[in-house]
């Protein structure tokens, strides 16, 4: 595994996730990555090896593993780890295509037009959909692969003692797994853990949607006296309007323009 890419790749979804991301991120890095890779893999190295039944007929053995165990763990998990990871890398991919186009804009119109995005990474607008649309898929994920782990091995966490009737069997036969304790700890694990990442999920979608109200009413009430006070200047400018027209109207009434000139009365002058 090439573990610069690894890292080059964690820190790029660090950088624009919440609190509430970080933390999913480090659970996911720690207690699902290094346990798959550190335990796991020895844990279910050789699965069908150590699948041991008390019958010698020809297939029965693999019908039989096959019938309680069609997917190994191991591969279960990491594909869980695969489609959970993928969405994060979405919102990566918005940012970079946000900044290729802030790029193509400053060299099409030059370094002093204005920009496209006040922030590449700030989710607003369809990267803050793409974000929301990320944690909701990581969080189906979780929670298809918790019902997987229940209906395919059908709640049967590695009992140590397992009895198969499929053919070819010819009668009941009675098989038992390899270190079922060791294998029944890691499942319940990484399903509590999936539980934890489904817990941190829903916290962050919450807290994105709270945060985004609370934006929008903020922005509601910083523009509501702007528009009363437009509302008002508008209302007096018509109110005085009215008030000129009703004032010409009762001038043409008494016969008087508003714009005649009122002369000065003669005066007789005796000249002595």
């Amino acid at each position: 595994m090439n573990w610069a890419f690894l890292q080059s790749l964690v820190s790029g979804v660090n950088k624009y996730s919440t609190a509430f991301g970080r933390i999913w991120l480090s659970v996911v890095f720690i207690f699902r990555l290094m346990v798959l890779l550190v335990a796991a893999e020895k844990v279910w190295g050789d699965e069908q090896k150590d699948f041991d039944c008390n019958t010698r007929e020809p297939g029965c053995h693999n019908v039989c593993y096959d019938h309680f165990f069609p997917v190994s763990h191991s591969r279960l998990w990491a594909l869980q780890l695969i489609f959970v990871t993928c969405p994060s890398l979405l919102v990566v991919l918005h940012v970079a295509y946000r900044d290729d186009r802030e790029r193509k804009h400053q060299l099409k119109y030059g370094e002093g037009c204005p920009h496209l995005y006040q922030d590449t990474s700030k989710k607003r607008g369809g990267l803050w959909w793409t974000y929301l649309f990320s944690l909701i898929f990581k969080m189906s994920v979780d929670a298809v692969f918790i019902f997987l782990v229940f209906y395919i091995y059908e709640a049967n966490f590695f009992p140590l003692l397992v009895r198969c009737n499929v053919p070819p069997c010819p009668q009941v036969t009675d098989c038992y797994i390899g270190r079922p304790t060791e294998k029944r700890i890691f499942t319940v694990f990484l399903v509590v853990i999936s539980l934890v990442c489904i817990l941190l999920t829903l916290c962050e979608i919450l807290y994105l949607v709270c945060k985004r109200c609370h934006e929008c009413v903020v922005s509601h009430k910083i523009n509501k006296p702007e528009s009363q006070i437009s509302t008002i200047s508008s209302l007096a400018s018509k109110h005085n309007q009215q008030n000129m027209q009703e004032k010409s109207l009762l001038d043409k009434a008494n016969g008087h323009s508003p714009t005649e000139d009122i002369s000065a009365p003669a005066y007789s002058l005796a000249i002595s």
